[in-house]
């Protein structure tokens, strides 16, 4: 066992491969952050740990004590609490059941026990948590496990195991493995070790958290121009304007050349957007047509198999990261565009079409496919978040695949697959493993469902409405024929004002909303996390995933398209409706009906909360006009971080920090720090009794 850091370790077992997650990173660990967690035992004596290696691999087992309750294993999008679970760990866009394939499965898990472990491995490994015992282990009596139930669910209930087990872990092609410990006391120290051990979380510039509009597929420079006009003048903030597929010459696979039929002047379209204070963000993937300028350079560098006709690019090469991101760099970054969407980079392997490359591939790195498809979505990320950094520019981008060691990488995850609930478990979900995720809006069949989608993106990592399918905003018409036929909803213009209330309700919310960012940044304390990671002593909270915090004060509960309420669980201590400011009482469940304009929002008791005046956009000169909301009598002090919003001079200290307190003497505001900008005035106090 090799000490790494405070409350991490790591053991070797077997001959690990090379080429593994941590072995591909690029970000250092954040040691400062590290150094101010409690500290931690290590969870379980590590001879308690087994291993072994087989014709398909090797295995590992590791302890799992009677009740913990384990969470992770990336983006897993249609379960929670994974104990007595069994999950393969296989990149794939469409898991259509709870098998563990993901856009982004990441081998790590985190148990309410207080502790996290990652299985260094970019194998496809398949985890048993808790579902097994070995030859004479311990059983249920023969009484119990003889009974019979009165129907299928309750019949195999009662053959549940509720004793103590293992997690086994099955590694293919592997001869073995390294193992990394992240001690609590807590389960979110432990997240914490995690993120802190992948670079810190991501820092996002201010724009990145504001709202994203992507335009209609098949939208001409003429037509963009156009809408972006059209939402200033509808006072519709939005930050972030996308292009899909059709600016490319050739998309599948790319040319990452403009259409010049579409886009005839696509620098001054850029420029132009840029002055109306968008920032453009331009979809693409990773597979590269014969027509693209760097391919004939990037074959020596790419995988045996082609995707859509387009080279496969080893992204953990250094040729292929000067080739890629230097293009990057000099023909989009360096004109105006603010960040990249990565789409089809996370494989399907039934589709019609070769919709990506197979697991028997062969890249010059010396990687096979398996973990080329587990890899590709991360080692993308970095390379574009190395051509930022150069220019001394931050983004936040999307990429739909991502894997381990991800978190301090600037990419929010999106998907397909559109579930409502599923989306919202995302969001709770995502914070166990280092993952941003948007449940981002497309085509709705009512109006309702459009506002709880919209709720739903505005407490979430990315506010995105994607309107790729529909030349209009979906507010002004959200049946996609009609859309498309030029028919507004008579409606219109209120359906079109409540979601503009929402978009503000955002971007009043963004100071506090960065200050939880800079938590995750310096102390990887994940902005969007399940409740059991602030309340784990609560039994209760092991098993919702359907309600989250957001930052340190805010519990959001969505709404579904045809609920007119929700039962809610509010945990110890007292809550506030945000909306009534009425008090709750917590550690209880509540039935609450729940109007179509509300989410169910709640607030701790003694906490202040920061809330500005909406802006329609963030732009370099803005400073936020806040009024800080004080809820209870005793609040606790909030600190609010403030740099230019933009670059990476804040990583040489280059920052400010306001703390914002009230105690029996009146309020205070300390600012502190050296940088220059000021981006915050507080206007006034309201106190919530």
């Amino acid at each position: 066992m090799e000490f790494i850091a405070p409350g991490i370790y790591k053991i070797s077992l077997g001959i690990p491969e090379n080429i593994t997650p941590v072995s591909l990173r690029r970000n250092g660990i954040e040691a400062k952050g590290l150094e101010r967690l409690p500290e931690a035992e290590l969870p379980f004596s590590v001879e308690k740990i087994g291993f072994q290696v087989t014709a398909r691999g090797c295995t590992v087992e590791l302890p799992l004590a009677n009740e913990e309750g384990l969470y992770g294993f990336g983006l897993q999008l249609k379960s929670f609490n994974q104990r007595g679970l069994k999950k393969v760990l296989r990149t794939n866009s469409d898991p259509v059941a709870d098998t563990g394939d993901s856009h982004a499965p990441v081998p790590f898990y985190c148990s309410t026990a207080g502790y996290g472990v990652l299985v260094d491995t970019a194998r496809n490994a398949a985890f048993y948590c808790g579902t097994h015992d070995r030859q004479g282990g311990i059983s249920k009596s023969s009484e119990e496990s003889n009974a019979i139930g009165a129907n299928p669910s309750e019949l195999y209930a009662m053959r549940e195991h509720k004793g103590q087990r293992a997690v086994a872990v099955d590694i293919p092609a592997a001869k073995g493995v390294d193992l990394y410990l992240f001690c609590g006391p807590n389960i979110i120290h432990a997240v914490q070790r995690y993120n802190l051990f992948s670079g810190g979380g991501c820092l996002p510039p201010m724009w990145g958290l504001g709202v994203w509009y992507r335009i209609w597929g098949k939208a001409n420079q003429a037509q963009a121009e156009e809408l972006a006009l059209a939402m200033r003048q509808a006072k519709m903030p939005c930050d972030v304007f996308g292009l899909e597929p059709g600016w490319h010459s050739h998309s599948y696979s790319c040319s990452y050349q403009w259409n010049k039929e579409r886009f005839p002047d696509p620098d001054k379209m850029v420029s132009r957007l840029n002055g109306l204070d968008f920032k453009v963000n331009l979809w693409e993937h990773a597979f590269t047509h014969p027509s693209a300028p760097f391919h004939d350079d990037m074959k020596p560098y790419s995988g045996d198999y082609e995707v859509w006709g387009g080279l496969v690019p080893d992204f953990s090469m250094v040729e292929v990261q000067n080739l890629f991101g230097g293009y990057h760099k000099e023909q989009f970054v360096q004109k105006g565009i603010a960040g990249f969407k990565l789409d089809e980079c996370d494989s399907s392997d039934y589709c019609s079409s070769p919709w990506s490359f197979p697991d028997c591939s062969i890249f010059p790195s010396g990687m096979d496919g398996e973990q080329m498809h587990n890899a590709l979505g991360t080692l993308y990320q970095h390379t574009l978040q190395d051509v930022f950094h150069r220019v001394n520019r931050r983004t936040l981008s999307q990429c739909r695949s991502s894997h381990a060691i991800a978190a301090s990488l600037p990419f929010v995850l999106y998907s397909d697959l559109y579930d409502h609930k599923d989306f919202i478990r995302g969001v709770v979900n995502s914070g166990f493993s280092g993952l941003l995720w948007s449940p981002e809006v497309r085509q709705c069949n009512s109006v309702e469902e459009l506002i709880r989608r919209v709720q739903s993106v505005v407490f979430s990592a990315q506010t995105l409405v994607n309107a790729w399918m529909i030349p209009n905003p979906p507010w002004l018409q959200v049946d996609l024929d009609k859309n498309m036929n030029g028919e507004f909803l008579d409606n219109a213009a209120e359906v079109e004002a409540m979601c503009r209330r929402l978009f503000q309700l955002r971007m009043s919310l963004l100071p506090y909303l960065y200050s939880a960012f800079s938590e995750y940044r310096f102390d990887g304390i994940p902005p969007f996390r399940a409740l059991v990671m602030d309340y784990p002593e609560d039994l209760a909270t092991h098993g919702i995933d359907d309600e989250y915090m957001m930052g340190r004060h805010i519990l959001v509960a969505p709404v579904i398209a045809g609920e007119t309420g929700r039962r809610i669980y509010l945990p110890k201590g007292n809550w506030y409706c945000y909306w009534t400011n009425e008090r709750y009482t917590g550690g209880q469940w509540y039935q609450l009906n729940v109007p179509l304009e509300q989410i169910p929002l709640f607030v701790q008791e003694n906490s202040l909360l920061p809330l500005a005046n909406p802006v329609e956009c963030i732009t370099d000169e803005t400073c936020f006009s806040l009024y800080v909301r004080c809820y209870g009598t005793e609040p606790c002090d909030f600190t609010l971080f403030e740099d230019d919003m933009t670059t990476y001079d804040y990583e040489q200290g280059s920052y400010n920090t306001l703390r914002l307190a009230r105690d029996g003497s009146g309020y205070s505001v300390t600012h502190m720090g050296n940088d220059p900008a000021r981006r915050y005035e507080v206007a006034g106090w309201d106190m919530i009794p």
